[in-house]
């Protein structure tokens, strides 16, 4: 007994039904062409994931019922093939508007074959954490869904079906056991952070051994505004061994081949090398930085390179995702900026072969002064000075952004986005922040890991050792360090982790061993920047909780931890 599948685990567009649809049939004739009995597409599937308040117009549903028919007319000539396909469906007959209370729509899946919808499932278990808002577009399924496939040989085999989430809970698993199923199908749309893959395939295995029941894990990959999906779908065996793993943030058919003997399934299936946690974080940025743009349609980025770590990670990534021609680097120094800054900038752009000019931004500098000599009268020169040079070298991006539509790719990390370390409508002035959910200790690390690899080909070692040995310094007074204004870099990621990342209380931070003023002062930082953080540009998710949807704290609040 022969019996495969294989997963499409491809990048879908969002809103692109028409697209979505093209390219799930193709993926079909593909798979048919190679005797496959089952393909899995991943959740949502034919919309994309997710969708937001689009889900609320009748006419994008009415769109994504079109494309499901689509589906299943261009492949009625695909004899034995049987469709997994996710997407948004209505709750029941005439359901066409949004109740108040009620959402009229399931998170579904469609069983298609041979131009027909033999079944239609739809999550059980919906997510409303982190960054999921499905309990305000979607009403939970309420029922098992098991359907027969034949095999090579025409024999039945009963597939149970799991929507994401639902993987997560055991109920439903054992009602898929229980109505007779004897393989899992769960197909999903589940955000990348750093981890995220092996936590999944341990849930994974927590089901198998509960059930008994090989499992089949079917991914989404590609960018989608803040998040991320790296495929890296799988096939778990009867006992919870890897059977086989797709690539990660690459598209591909994954196929997986089952042979029923006395002794149960056994399975055959490609598996990728084992990525380090930092190539995983790379490729993450890059493949959120390259969605971005490719599906936004901007021609290409351009971004201040000063000499410093944060813009040279942010101009390494850029060129890794887009190539050397379509991102452009301006080094704007200050009377502050020393020469190794832009040294090292030039040097930088040198080794990567991307555009680099030079604005000198002391005119400006001076002429802001100047305009502002008469209301500063008796004032000394402090932060605000500072943030002038910043504010000018945001509007000259923006101005030469405008002119030839390149995005400016903003280079604040994570650290600096906690403790406000930056400057409104200035360096945080652009359209997507390539690394603000990469702390700054992760930022020299993930800068050594590329020196040491070249995993797009665009160049070896492009990070000058300089710029990653050097004290951070914003360059915007005299003698300027980071660690003037904030703790160590090392003490200060670990508090933010701890207090914005896992909601440990100050107090707790303090037993654990570290300096009261440090957590206090870093707890305050966080808390009085909230506004700033309002106004920063959207910018890629790799940890489990970002400033973005999974943050959303009052800006105005009396509460003090």
């Amino acid at each position: 007994m022969t019996f495969s599948v294989s997963v499409a685990q491809l990048n879908f567009v969002v809103g692109d039904m028409a697209g979505n649809a093209r390219r799930i049939v193709d993926a079909a004739r593909a798979a048919h062409a190679r005797g496959v009995q089952l393909l899995l597409t991943p959740e949502l599937a034919i919309c994309g994931y997710a969708a937001e308040d689009l889900y609320l117009r009748p006419a994008f549903i009415d769109a994504c019922d079109d494309a499901v028919k689509r589906v299943a007319a261009e492949t009625a000539d695909l004899k034995g093939l049987h469709i997994v396909v996710g997407h948004p469906a209505r709750t029941g007959p005439g359901a066409r508007e949004r109740s108040v209370s009620v959402p009229a729509l399931h998170n579904a899946a469609s069983v298609l074959c041979e131009g027909r919808v033999l079944a239609t499932c739809a999550k059980r278990e919906l997510p409303n954490y982190q960054v999921f808002d499905e309990r305000r577009y979607f009403t939970p399924g309420d029922a098992p869904c098991v359907f027969a496939v034949p095999d090579a040989q025409g024999r039945p085999v009963k597939v149970g079906l799991l929507i994401c989430e639902d993987a997560w809970f055991e109920a439903p698993a054992a009602d898929l056991r229980a109505a007779g199923a004897e393989l899992i199908a769960v197909i999903n749309a589940s955000p990348f952070h750093a981890g995220k893959g092996g936590e999944r395939e341990a849930h994974m295995r927590e089901r198998v051994r509960q059930t008994g029941l090989p499992l089949v894990y079917a991914h989404l990959v590609g960018g989608q505004d803040e998040i991320v999906f790296e495929g890296r779908s799988f096939v778990l065996d009867a006992q919870g061994e890897l059977a086989g793993r797709a690539v990660s943030f690459e598209e591909a058919q994954f196929d997986a081949r089952f042979e029923r003997g006395a002794a149960g399934w056994r399975i055959t299936a490609d598996t990728d090398r084992p990525h380090s946690a930092d190539a995983d974080l790379w490729h993450a940025l890059v493949l959120g930085v390259r969605d971005y743009l490719g599906k936004n349609g901007f021609p290409g980025a351009i971004l201040g390179l000063s000499g410093g770590i944060d813009s040279a990670l942010v101009l390494a990534i850029a060129v890794d995702a887009l190539g050397k021609d379509r991102v452009r680097a301006v080094m704007m120094p200050s009377p502050y900026t020393a020469d190794i800054s832009w040294i090292d900038a030039r040097d930088m752009a040198a080794r990567l072969g991307v555009r680099y000019d030079e604005i000198a931004i002391a005119p400006e500098f001076e002429a802001f002064k100047a305009s502002l000599a008469p209301l500063f009268e008796g004032r000394p020169e402090d932060t605000t000075e500072e943030n002038l040079q910043a504010r000018i070298r945001g509007t000259l991006l923006m101005g030469l952004s405008n002119k030839f539509g390149s995005i400016v790719l903003t280079t604040g990390n994570k650290s600096e986005m906690a403790t406000g370390y930056c400057t409104l409508y200035g360096d945080m002035a652009g359209g997507f922040a390539v690394i603000k959910d990469v702390a700054k200790t992760a930022v020299f690390r993930l800068a050594r890991w590329r020196n040491a690899h070249d995993p797009y080909g665009t160049g070896a070692n492009p990070i000058p050792e300089r710029i990653i040995v050097r004290p951070p310094s914003a360059e915007l007074r005299p003698d300027q360090k980071d660690q003037d204004s904030l703790p160590e870099y090392p003490v200060l990621d670990a508090i933010i982790e701890r207090y914005m990342e896992n909601d440990q209380s100050p107090e707790s931070i303090i037993a654990e061993g570290f300096a009261r003023a440090d957590v206090e002062k870093v707890v305050r930082l966080i808390r009085i920047n909230e506004y700033k953080r309002r106004q920063a540009p959207v910018g890629i998710r790799v940890t489990h909780r970002s400033f973005g949807k999974d943050w959303r704290y009052p800006i105005t609040s009396k509460y003090r931890a």
